[in-house]
């Protein structure tokens, strides 16, 4: 496929020459080995493609975000598919003191905090089709306040004496505070905005209903800022979350109406609550669905219990999901958080191939072209192996990778002959040649220019 074709749908928003530059980066991707930074995708890019010219893509100022909406609407986009918002953070390990937001993350494979970057992403993930699709990478850079107060946290926490028990009942003086008034974190304020910017563009297109969070954002401060951007929040809960039934018992007779009835206890839950019980060998899962009221929300949950119980020794665990949306089915509310975890694909890929892992940018601009373009790349690289899954269902990205470098060892070959071999003859050399480095053996299936 012509990689310049492929990207002409971007050219009423770039300039021509970073359009150009940006095609040559994206073929210089496809085909090359070692290490994803500036310096190696000059030595790959060809004619057009020196390391200046890299440098001055990555200098450049580029609304990625219209391109990754324009490019999924041109390729990815299909009409009946059902979609859901979902977003997440990815660590980028980082050493020394000169990139620009350099700060230390927690990085959920590591277990600790670890120098690096983070990227904030929001995907659209196909119901259908099972697959997410990036459309917005945004640099998360914490500001000098937001330093203060985590590391004033961090040492309140640790230097907290014991002190002695308070009296039972309501302090003196404290008033009533509205739950939904609460103030967002200067996390959540970021997230709103790039949430915003992605329903404006998607708005009269794709109809939304669902935001998937990750664990972090299951808390009485994501909701309300879900709600505020019309959408249900989809997250998961911590294990001991205090939940409780509502209230069914008769009026005390004075004083306000009860609202919070008997607390949840994971151990022992109603049998009329439970929904499917399945057992896998020696594991018993049970799953109930339930309304409950958590003290720190400003409403009730659509809430889901997963609890698994080994016959054999008889441990037990749970995982508490929920939603905002009461009338969502268990299955749907259970399928659709699984689906979130189809970004983490997406992370993967862009670490793995894309140079998301290996960019050495510095620069605020640097660093966010440099993602972005690694997370550009596992869209343009889904839509270049659409064609070949019908019939071979396994391509990967790996045989992509394998197939471009094949033809492009056959092309420059071909240039150093006197003459070009006939048309049957050169497609049989590009087919074989292009297959040697594949990981499924099959025909090869589409030319790479």
């Amino acid at each position: 496929m012509d990689i310049v074709a492929l990207l002409q749908c971007l050219q009423p928003y770039i300039p021509g020459s970073t359009l150009r530059q940006c095609s040559r980066i994206v073929r210089a991707l496809l085909v090359m080995t070692g290490r994803v930074t500036m310096l190696g995708m000059s030595r790959w890019a060809g004619k057009g493609g020196s390391y200046r010219t890299i440098q001055r893509f990555c200098a450049t100022i580029i609304p990625w975000g219209i391109l990754f909406w324009v490019f999924f609407r041109h390729y990815l986009y299909c009409r009946g598919d059902v979609y859901l918002v979902a977003g997440d953070d990815v660590i980028v390990t980082k050493a020394g003191t000169c990139t620009h937001g350099l700060d230390r993350f927690f990085a959920s494979l590591y277990g600790t905090p670890v120098p690096g970057l983070a990227f904030f992403t929001l995907s659209l993930v196909s119901v259908q089709a099972r697959r997410a699709f990036p459309l917005r990478v945004a640099q998360v850079v914490r500001s000098d306040a937001e330093k203060a107060a985590s590391k004033a946290k961090a040492a309140a926490k640790k230097s907290k004496a014991p002190c002695a028990k308070r009296r039972p009942g309501r302090p003196k003086g404290s008033k009533n505070k509205p739950k939904a008034d609460e103030t967002f974190t200067p996390e959540l304020w970021r997230m709103a905005g790039w949430l915003d910017a992605l329903l404006q563009l998607s708005a009269g297109v794709i109809p939304l209903t669902y935001v998937g969070l990750d664990g972090p954002c299951g808390n009485h401060h994501a909701l309300p800022m879900a709600r505020q951007s019309q959408l249900h929040l989809i997250s998961k809960l911590r294990y001991d979350a205090a939940l409780y039934f509502p209230y069914t018992g008769p009026y005390a007779g004075r004083g306000p109406h009860r609202q919070y009835g008997d607390k949840v206890d994971y151990d022992h839950l109603p049998v009329q609550y439970l929904k499917e019980t399945t057992v896998e060998r020696h594991m018993q899962t049970c799953i109930y669905q339930m309304h409950l009221l958590p003290k720190e929300f400003p409403q009730p949950l659509n809430v889901v219990i997963i609890a698994k119980t080994n016959l054999c020794t008889q441990a037990r665990a749970h995982v508490v999901l929920f939603s905002s949306d009461l009338a969502l089915a268990y299955t749907s509310l259970m399928d659709y958080y699984g689906l979130r975890f189809q970004i983490e694909f997406n992370f993967r890929d862009a670490k793995q191939y894309w140079g998301l892992e290996d960019f050495m940018n510095v620069t605020p601009t640097g660093g966010t072209n440099a993602a972005n373009l690694a997370l550009f790349m596992v869209n343009v690289a889904y839509r270049l192996r659409a064609d070949v899954h019908p019939r071979d269902p396994d391509y990967s990205v790996l045989d992509l990778q394998a197939d471009c470098r094949g033809y492009k060892y056959v092309e420059e070959t071909i240039q150093m002959l006197p003459e070009k071999p006939e048309p049957v003859l050169l497609a049989k050399i590009l087919n074989r040649v292009a297959g040697l480095g594949r990981i499924h053996a099959t025909q090869s299936s589409f030319s790479f220019s």
